[in-house]
């Protein structure tokens, strides 16, 4: 069953909505010729009927009840606005030529989380293509789209969707994501979508005027829990689940990002995400892999364990404990939800075992939290040093270039690229883009205007910062958050982009560390001296990965069971605009070398 306006060709479509309490339902047809169609009931809610005299492009909205015309829940286009008549699209139009592309495996990609809106000046999807080379050419190979549904206004970062079928008309739409895909797939890059199942945004949110798409058994903090759980929640799934279905068959997409699945609140015998990994798992067999990754804040890992294990089947998770052990680390940040970190031996245990919270007690939460991780692949784990929300959730949006030096910018690049999991890089990131990147708005409603400035301020309390946050809704907040793509190869932000290059290649061409894996990983850890050493090897290849979070040099030794070791890189070294290296380029078994203060070496072991 396709939902929403399913163009059949020649001019003929076929409308269906769900609305099952409604007594009477019409399309209403806003062409040159106005035309109102009654739609027919069957037996679980669905109203439909198939319309000649309908070309691709044409205007309609639901009438209910003979009353109230809104907008179709399943629209594939809103080209006025989340409040407007929603649009015929012909998905067969786009001439695809990537019939021979098969996707990524996920433990392949190096991912690359960008938004559209502030990537470029224009904030499109056809501006993004320019840059794709460049992104390429840094080793690249999976972009990771913030959410694209159609949001209200022109300014978001999409969390705020509430057409989850139909692209940003501001970005480019239906057309412009196609294209972005298309020439994606001819580089060899995968695409992954952020999608927001969990809740929908509060303007433009018409959802509950067709059926019970929510539930007041539980509350989010963004607005109503969706209805996974109660009555009439089969047709609630089968909604969400075409959604799926939508963006890989429509779209060609490769994967999607699931936004905060710990408050996709269902306590049925089969849960939606273990559902909805099935589903994947039949819609692809034979096919392209379509892959699935989750953003939870439970460390509980039945997400992501295997469905033959009692899990929900989902690929990988983004790991925050990891971001969080690291931040720390680098920033000395102690408020919030960082006062559970701080110790070289959280960012140990997270490279080990993945969660540093399995069920230890966390001093935020007042409460012990998550479990067990350990005994599961690495390819299930997502890093990162920055993303949208741990900077955009930031009072000032402060990325870290701004909060560290020069120095622990390199060393969080390569303790996030030579990690034993799948990296992520935030956008700009890769060259210490200075802008920050802060959450924006354009709402209609003065009222959730307000209520949207007075929610932040809230939120910072936690963490102690002063001062007055940026207005969400101000047009400046955004423009300031665009990329400055003009610094991306000047001064120290070319030497920071050759260094990303350089960790990718190494990562990338390394026997050992090209795919996540933990197998052979032994490590070192000096709290007093800041310092872990890191052991990773197997019969291809051994190597030593050694990183100082310290402001003072550090002596470590080489370690022991090769004859000699090569120095591999240094962050320290002058070529990567560091304060230079007094490393040796060879070093014999046992051997002590000293690190720099915030640095990062890679020493290979040599046979002989």
């Amino acid at each position: 069953m396709t939902l929403g306006a399913d163009y059949l060709g020649s001019g003929a479509c076929r409308f269906t909505v769900w609305a099952p309490f409604r007594s009477s339902l019409e399309v209403r047809l806003l062409n040159d010729q106005e035309r109102i169609l009654p739609m027919s009931l069957d037996n679980r809610g669905y109203w439909r009927t198939e319309v000649e005299g309908v070309p691709p492009g044409s205007r309609y909205l639901y009438r209910l009840d003979g009353q109230e015309e809104l907008p179709d829940p399943a629209s594939d286009h809103q080209p006025d606005g989340v409040h407007g008549p929603s649009a015929v699209v012909d998905h067969s139009e786009q001439p695809w030529s990537d019939q021979g592309w098969q996707n990524l495996a996920l433990e392949d990609c190096i991912l690359y989380e960008l938004h559209v809106g502030t990537f470029s000046l224009e904030g499109t999807f056809e501006a993004v293509i320019p840059r794709l080379d460049a992104l390429k050419d840094l080793g690249i190979n999976a972009l990771n789209l913030m959410p694209v549904a159609q949001f209200p206004g022109a300014r978001n970062w999409g969390y705020d969707g509430v057409a989850p079928f139909a692209v940003q008309a501001s970005y480019g739409g239906p057309d412009g994501l196609k294209r972005l895909v298309e020439a994606c797939h001819q580089r060899g890059l995968a695409v992954f979508l952020d999608v927001v199942y969990n809740h929908l945004g509060p303007e433009g949110n018409y959802l509950s005027r067709f059926g019970p798409y929510f539930t007041d058994t539980y509350k989010t903090p963004w607005g109503p829990a969706v209805n996974f759980d109660g009555s009439y929640s089969d047709e609630v799934r089968a909604y969400f689940l075409a959604n799926v279905r939508h963006w890989y068959e429509r779209y060609h997409l490769d994967g999607l990002r699931l936004d905060a699945v710990h408050a996709i609140f269902d306590l049925s015998a089969k849960p939606f995400l273990q559902e909805m990994s099935e589903a994947v798992e039949a819609m692809t067999k034979g096919g392209k892999p379509f892959h699935l990754i989750a953003e939870s804040d439970l460390n509980d890992s039945k997400v992501i364990r295997p469905r033959a294990s009692r899990g929900f089947g989902l690929q990988a998770q983004w790991t925050d404990d990891f971001h969080h052990a690291l931040h720390s680390l680098l920033t000395g940040e102690r408020r919030g939800y960082y006062a559970d970190f701080g110790s070289v031996g959280d960012l140990e245990k997270s490279l080990t075992q993945a969660y540093v919270y399995d069920w230890r007690y966390s001093e935020h939460r007042k409460r012990r939290h998550g479990n067990s991780a350990a005994d599961l692949p690495a390819s299930c784990f997502v890093v990162f040093s920055q993303n949208h929300d741990q900077i955009g959730n930031r009072m000032l949006g402060e990325r870290l270039s701004s909060l560290v030096s020069f120095e622990k910018l390199k060393l969080a690049a390569a303790a996030v690229i030579l990690s034993p999991y799948i990296p992520l890089l935030f956008m700009g990131e890769e060259f210490g883009e200075e802008h920050p990147f802060l959450y924006f708005t354009s709402h209609g409603d003065q009222d959730l205007v307000q209520a949207v400035r007075k929610g932040r301020a809230e939120e910072f309390k936690a963490f102690a910062w002063s001062g007055e946050p940026p207005d969400p809704q101000s047009g400046e907040t955004f423009r300031s958050s665009v990329l400055s793509w003009e610094k991306r190869s000047q001064g120290r932000h070319g030497s920071l982009l050759a260094f990303y290059r350089e960790l990718i290649r190494l990562r990338r061409e390394s026997p050992v560390m090209a795919r996540p894996n933990r197998q052979g990983l032994k490590t070192e850890c000096y709290e007093k001296d800041m310092t872990l050493l890191i052991h990773r090897g197997d019969t291809n290849e051994r190597i030593l990965l050694a990183f100082n979070f310290g402001a003072a040099p550090c002596s470590v030794s080489a370690g022991q069971g090769a004859p000699s070791w090569s120095k591999i890189l240094d962050s320290a070294e002058s070529a990567w605009a560091g304060p230079g290296s007094d490393i040796p380029e060879k070093l014999a078994s046992r051997e002590r070398f000293t690190l720099s203060p915030a640095s990062a070496v890679l020493l290979r072991a040599q046979s002989g």
